[in-house]
């Protein structure tokens, strides 16, 4: 299975959870999938969905709202900021799940190699202290992707998904970046 397939897993079986994407295509696989009032789209700000999912997971927190918030990462983004990680173990907020996209590639700037290929991000995520890690070999298959796993658990859940490398033919986001944050917003 590539990004694609596992995005359209992760967002078969979810309800009202927040969504946050990781910039480029996979933003654009997930609108082509399933476009909801729930998501938010990055645009332009690589490794900054796991930090905007943290934030919003601690105001809901606040608010007593149990409703989760999903981030869809991808390993080069991870990479990029790293410490995103650390910073989440030490706020450990218990309604957020990382679904990081492993395809060992840049995929949105020509598919470059990272440096996920060199090392296990589930084994770092232990190693941080992350008690609810979990990782699947998706890229032969996706029946072992089912988000009704990982949504009740208590987070932070860290999901990693290994798929293979390639983008979809998905559509260009013909929102605003303005027009996706207040839709946004309003659903808070």
């Amino acid at each position: 299975m590539k990004r694609f397939d596992a995005i359209k897993r992760i967002v078969e079986t979810i309800d009202d959870e927040f969504i946050i994407s990781n910039i480029g295509f996979p933003s654009r696989e997930l609108f082509g999938i399933k476009d909801r009032k729930n998501t938010f789209y990055m645009s332009g700000s690589m490794g900054m969905a796991t930090p905007i999912g943290l934030g919003l997971s601690l105001a809901l927190e606040e608010k007593d709202d149990d409703r989760k918030v999903i981030v869809i990462d991808g390993d080069g983004s991870l990479l990029m900021n790293f410490g995103e990680l650390i910073t989440v173990f030490a706020q450990n907020p218990h309604n957020l799940i990382i679904a990081l996209i492993d395809n060992e590639a840049y995929g949105s700037t020509g598919s470059q190699e990272t440096y996920a290929s060199k090392v296990n991000l589930s084994d770092i995520a232990k190693s941080i202290g992350f008690k609810e890690v979990y990782y699947i070999d998706a890229r032969n298959s996706t029946d072992n992707l089912n988000m009704n796993d990982y949504v009740d658990k208590e987070g932070p859940v860290f999901l990693h998904v290994k798929v293979k490398p390639g983008n979809s033919d998905a559509p260009i986001i013909d929102l605003s970046p303005s027009k996706i944050k207040n839709r946004f917003m309003k659903q808070i």
